[in-house]
């Protein structure tokens, strides 16, 4: 993550973009670039990606991971912390005993 960091960071240096990247734009940006891969989806009959579609699918992704590194980067938040403590959460939100097999949400576990 830190060398794609590095590699972001110099590419909008270089452009002079980060007077640009506020958060309020960064989180827009990754909002739109998520919808993007909706898109890929729209009208498929089987609800699965067409293979034609997988270089795209590959080119949003990595706008989405560019847009979340930046925002992440920008407010302070250390991702790989963010997420081991997002993920400790989610066990204990969904342990297996009700969760294995089920999609419900964790306030609608009995």
């Amino acid at each position: 993550m830190k060398k794609h960091l590095d590699k972001l960071l110099k590419f909008q240096n270089e452009r002079d973009w980060k007077q640009y990247h506020t958060p309020k734009n960064l989180a827009i940006s990754l909002s739109l670039e998520a919808s993007e891969i909706l898109e890929l989806f729209q009208w498929t009959d089987d609800n699965k990606l067409p293979e034609k579609k997988k270089d795209a699918l590959s080119d949003e992704l990595a706008d989405v991971y560019s847009y979340m590194l930046l925002l992440a980067h920008e407010t302070g938040i250390d991702l790989d912390q963010a997420f081991k403590k997002k993920i400790e959460i989610n066990n204990k939100k969904y342990p297996i005993s009700k969760s294995l097999g089920n999609s419900k949400k964790y306030t609608e576990f009995d």
